[in-house]
C-alpha cells in the first residue's frame, strides 16, 4: 500500500542488515492492518550506532529493532532500560517516547516463551529443570525468562566455562553450570532442552549432544530457524521427543515493538509463518 507524509516510521539497525527478515515480517503486519507506515532496514556501522540511535527522534522514527552487532551498544545509548534489558545487558527493541527519550527493551525472552507455549501445548514451567546450551545474549534472555516463568532450575552448558559462570553470576537465581564434557549428563531429569547457540545453523557444525540421558517426556527446542528442522531437532523427533523450532521466537519477539510503534497488537498466524519462510528460502 502507498504511504503518506504522515506515515509512522520504524526499522531495524544492524551491520550488515540485508539478511534480516524483520522488514518482511513487519511489512506483512503493516499491509494486513492497512497501516500508514513503513519499516525499513538501516545499515549502520558499529562506530555510528550510538549517534544513529540518538537521531531517531529528530528523524521522526517511532523506534527500531536492534540486531547484531549493536545490541550491547544500544543498551548503553538509550535513556531507560526495562528489567529484561538491564538484566541481560542488551537491547533488541527501542521505542521513541513522546518526549523524545529512548526506551530500550529486550523481547527475546518473551518471544522464546511465547513460541514454546504455542509449539508445546501444555508446557508448564514447574515441570522440571531446563538445560540451556550456550551463554551468549540469547541464552541470557532465555535463562532470565525461564526463571521468571517459574522453572525450578536452569542448567547452563557452554564451551567456555567463564562465560557460563558470568551468566549465572549476572542473572542470579537457581542456575547451575555444567562443564562441556558433562553436557549429556546435565540432561538427566530435565524437562526442557534449549539450544541457544548457532550450532546447527546452515554453514555451521551441528550440536554434538547425546540425548540418551534426557527423559522421554522432555521438550527439545532450538533458536535456530535456518534450517527450520536443525540436526538436533531431527534427531530428537526420531527419538520421540516433542520438538519446537526457532521461527516462532523470531515472530513473537517482534510483537511488542510493532504494538508500541504502530498501535496495533499483531498476531502470529500460519499465513505469516509461511510468508516469512518464503523470504528465508529466497
Amino acid at each position: 500500500m502507498a504511504i503518506s507524509g504522515k506515515a509512522k516510521l520504524a526499522g531495524v539497525i544492524g551491520w550488515p542488515v540485508g539478511h534480516s527478515l524483520s522488514p518482511r515480517l513487519h511489512g506483512y503486519w503493516l499491509a494486513e492492518h492497512g497501516i500508514d507506515g513503513a519499516y525499513v532496514p538501516l545499515p549502520v556501522r558499529p562506530e555510528d550506532c550510538r549517534a544513529a540511535l540518538r537521531m531517531l527522534p529528530k528523524l521522526g522514527f517511532a523506534g527500531v529493532n536492534v540486531t547484531v552487532p549493536h545490541k550491547e551498544t544500544a543498551a548503553k545509548a538509550v535513556d531507560v532500560l526495562d528489567t529484561a534489558a538491564m538484566c541481560i545487558g542488551a537491547v533488541n527493541t527501542v521505542v521513541v517516547e513522546a518526549d523524545g527519550h529512548l526506551a530500550g527493551s529486550n523481547t527475546d525472552g518473551f518471544g522464546f516463551l511465547e513460541n514454546l507455549k504455542a509449539g508445546a501445548k501444555g508446557w508448564k514451567a514447574s515441570a522440571g529443570a531446563a538445560v540451556v546450551i550456550g551463554a551468549g545474549g540469547a541464552a541470557r534472555a532465555i535463562t532470565a525468562a525461564l526463571l521468571d516463568a517459574g522453572v525450578p532450575e536452569v542448567r547452563i552448558v557452554n564451551r567456555t566455562p567463564a562465560r557460563a559462570a558470568a551468566l549465572a553470576n549476572d542473572i542470579g537465581g537457581a542456575i547451575t553450570v555444567a562443564a562441556w564434557p558433562d553436557r549429556a549428563k546435565a540432561l538427566t531429569g530435565a524437562a526442557l532442552l534449549v539450544n541457544a547457540t548457532s550450532l546447527g545453523m546452515k554453514g555451521k557444525e551441528p550440536l554434538d549432544l547425546d540425548l540418551g540421558p534426557l527423559p522421554k517426556d522432555a521438550i527439545v527446542t532450538d533458536i535456530v530457524y535456518a534450517p527450520l528442522e536443525t540436526p538436533l531437532l531431527k534427531v530428537a523427533a526420531t527419538r520421540g521427543y516433542k520438538t519446537v523450532n526457532g521461527l516462532g521466537m523470531l515472530l513473537h519477539q517482534a510483537r511488542p515493538g510493532f504494538h508500541r510503534w504502530f498501535g496495533v497488537e499483531p498476531k502470529v498466524t500460519a499465513a505469516l509463518r509461511e510468508f516469512v519462510l518464503q523470504g528465508l528460502d529466497g
